[in-house]
């Protein structure tokens, strides 16, 4: 059994290339709708938070304002379209188009499926996070060239937040549920993981707490990034991620084989 598996399936690196390259050309069927927000949003949030809230706030963690806040959204935009692609996105795949019972028809595993799935979500955490620096960086808004590190964590805050939407995936029961993931979980951590302001202002016994919200960590490491402030402590950052990550994803992928293969 073993032989034939090797012989009937392609190496692993192809069967997930091959995954992600089907999200791929989905993807860009509509390029412009789709790859056009991401260079509009963070002008529309700079615009309407940050040019208004920096009449009030001159500085902010040793940096203007406007800056503290460009350094924070690449991430942010990385969350939210992982965050978005493996909840909605892998469920209407899942119950309403049945995508993946054609993929499955390919010489593609589950595993192949669902770890393509979360490599492409990071992706677009690459990209959308590269679109947000370009956008900031046009208006000099964050120093160059080490804020180009930012889509590398971009991509690790996608992936990560992929896979713990996948496991919020395989939890919900109707599409509605992921309301309360979306505007319970993922919108308090936008004002509480030190994007709109450092975390040295929340209340002492709050600060543990924003430490268990996984976008800290990763707007910790683009800040250090994009000010090449590079710090030991830092490493501690990248474990969480990658722990959370592999716990986050190994229990969502589980649940969710239950739910391909029945």
């Amino acid at each position: 059994m073993r032989n034939s598996e090797k012989t009937l399936f392609p190496p692993l690196a192809v069967r997930l290339y091959g995954v992600w390259f089907r999200h791929f050309r989905v993807y860009t069927k509509n390029l412009i709708s789709n790859g056009l927000p991401p260079f509009l949003e963070p002008l529309i949030f700079l615009a309407g938070i940050g040019l208004g809230m920096s009449r009030y706030i001159d500085t902010m963690a040793g940096m203007p304002y406007i800056t503290f806040l460009a350094t924070g959204l690449p991430i942010t935009a990385a969350m939210f379209t992982a965050a978005f692609e493996c909840s909605y996105g892998t469920y209407i795949r899942l119950e309403f188009d049945h995508v993946y019972e054609g993929m499955l028809a390919a010489p593609v595993g589950v595993h192949d499926l669902l770890i393509g799935e979360i490599i492409w979500a990071g992706t677009k955490g690459f990209f959308f996070s590269l679109a947000v620096i370009i956008v900031v960086g046009a208006f000099g808004l964050i120093p160059f060239p080490w804020s180009l590190t930012t889509p590398l964590i971009g991509f690790l805050t996608g992936v990560m937040f992929a896979a713990l939407s996948m496991l919020i995936t395989s939890i919900v029961k109707n599409i509605n549920q992921f309301n309360f993931y979306f505007t319970g979980f993922l919108s308090p951590m936008f004002f509480f993981s030190g994007v709109i302001f450092p975390l040295e202002n929340l209340p002492a016994f709050l600060r543990p707490f924003a430490e268990l919200f996984p976008l800290t960590h990763a707007v910790r490491l683009c800040r250090a990034g994009d000010f090449a402030q590079f710090h030991p402590s830092l490493l501690i950052d990248l474990l969480f991620i990658a722990l959370f990550t592999a716990v986050a994803g190994w229990l969502g992928i589980m649940r969710l084989k239950k739910k391909l293969i029945r």
